[in-house]
């Protein structure tokens, strides 16, 4: 009752409510929430505080910045959907508000637009080069969706390609790039599909900002061939898995085109299954699948295993 009540208390002013329903329509910084609500820094700053204390917003921090967005998971998450459910989008105030969050929506972006025009080159899709890119997606979210998924975790998203090629079938789902200007244009892109339900986040797939057992699935698309230590980044997935959950991997099978090494910076010319089973084995993960899409010179496969660890009964699993 006491939960309730803060989380009333907390949400029971015009500002609050402003924000709450702002960070149902979109992740934002405090920067953007005071571009829109035309208030000050500190004032807007002390507003988040009291609602991420009393767990009706999600808070974290990307280098000096700090986004927001509605809780999840938290006691009060219900109660927040249902506030920003009962508040009228044509209220005056509220739209105007709208109205501003898709100007800062156009900004996004136009910066990840330039941003990635800058880059174009050095973010050359090389698969799409020697293979279909529609035909990997296709078979790429089959394999996601072949089993239900509630809550997913796409390592290394850059653009947060799997986010909406997948967003539509999962509860919700998590981008991770170490790069905030990937961030960036994944979060622009996520924007324009208005799929709240995912999220992306900045950090280190060898160190993965989550507790054990969270994903009922984890992928990592065009990936692991960049990776200094492939075995700990497949480690480090596998302790995020839920008990039966699965690990979707796409690469290269092995190849001889050294040339990437220098051009594109890959560090490993694809992996056998037989490398990818034995990564799988350590991690304490069984293969259960290879598919492979021939393009030639190059061959992309995608690799499914599943977690070893099993749910114990239907009390646990429904916990989980």
């Amino acid at each position: 009752m006491e939960t309730l009540l803060q989380g009333l208390r907390a949400v029971s002013e015009p500002t609050r409510l402003r924000i709450l329903n702002l960070c149902a329509h979109a992740e934002l910084s405090v920067t953007e929430l005071v571009q829109v609500l035309g208030q000050s820094q500190p004032r807007v700053s002390r507003h988040l505080k009291l609602m991420v204390d009393a767990g009706l917003l999600n808070r974290h921090q990307e280098g000096s910045r700090a986004f927001y967005r509605l809780a999840e998971n938290s006691d009060v998450s219900d109660l927040a959907r249902i506030l920003v459910d009962l508040t009228p989008d044509d209220d005056d105030v509220i739209a105007v508000d709208l109205e501003r969050l898709e100007e800062i929506k156009v900004q996004r972006a136009q910066v990840a637009e330039e941003y990635f025009r800058r880059n174009a080159q050095n973010w050359e899709d090389l698969r799409g080069q020697h293979i279909d890119d529609e035909e990997v997606d296709a078979r790429l979210k089959r394999r996601i969706t072949s089993a239900p998924v509630r809550d997913l975790l796409d390592i290394g998203t850059g653009t947060g390609r799997v986010l909406r090629l997948v967003g539509e079938e999962v509860r919700s789902a998590v981008g991770l790039d170490n790069s905030r200007e990937m961030l960036a244009i994944a979060r622009s892109y996520l924007d324009q599909d208005t799929l709240r339900n995912c999220q992306v986040r900045h950090g280190d797939m060898y160190r993965l900002p989550f507790p054990a057992h969270r994903f009922d699935a984890v992928t990592a698309n065009m990936l692991m061939h960049y990776a200094d230590n492939p075995g700990e980044m497949v480690r480090e997935a596998a302790r995020v898995l839920r008990p039966g959950g699965r690990l979707v991997l796409v690469d290269f099978a092995s190849h001889d085109l050294t040339e990437l090494r220098e051009l594109h910076a890959h560090r490993w010319l694809g992996f056998s299954d037989a490398d990818i089973e034995r990564l799988f084995n350590k991690a304490g993960l069984e293969l259960q699948n290879v598919e492979r899409i021939d393009g030639g010179a190059l061959t992309v496969c995608i690799w499914t295993g599943r977690s070893r660890i099993e749910v114990a009964n239907d009390l646990v699993a429904e916990a989980l």
